[in-house]
């Protein structure tokens, strides 16, 4: 028996219907990696809109959301230091330069790595940052997804 993901455990991890419904019309998977493959491929590429619904289901780095959002920010607290009014800042920053929030693959990370990445990300041009931030939500995905299993 082949390996099967429901769909709202798929649009947890990322909440795009399309890479949802890629993954489940291919079901059952031989195995979990071949699952994963098919996510991972399935992530690689967002419209705009697709980025944008993507988005909107994730809080701000040093803000906690739900459940998954505050494991994976473990490693960030905003009660250390001049954590907080960093964070603050540099979201606001990114907004501003961007016209979207600051999102990276916060799991693993402790605050001052996730500062540094999103200092240097303020650095990129608009398609180098959106690649960025595609890749890191493909990342996110993926993790989720493999908790989920």
């Amino acid at each position: 028996m082949g390996v099967t993901v429901a769909r709202e455990t798929l649009l947890a991890c990322l909440s795009v219907p399309r890479w949802a419904d890629e993954i489940l019309v291919a079901q059952p998977y031989a195995d979990r990696q071949a699952l994963l493959h098919a996510a991972d491929t399935a992530a690689r590429e967002l419209t705009d809109g697709e980025l944008d619904q993507a988005l909107s289901g994730h809080p701000r780095i040093g803000e906690r959301g739900g459940a998954q959002s505050t494991r994976e920010q473990s490693g960030v607290d905003p009660s250390v230091g001049d954590v907080a009014a960093r964070l603050a800042a540099g979201n606001a920053a990114y907004e501003q330069r961007f016209d979207r929030v600051f999102l990276i693959r916060a799991a693993g990370r402790d605050a001052e790595q996730v500062l540094a990445e999103l200092d240097r990300r303020l650095r990129n041009d608009d398609a180098t940052e959106r690649a960025e931030t595609v890749d890191n939500l493909r990342e996110i995905a993926l993790l989720r997804l493999e908790q989920a299993l």
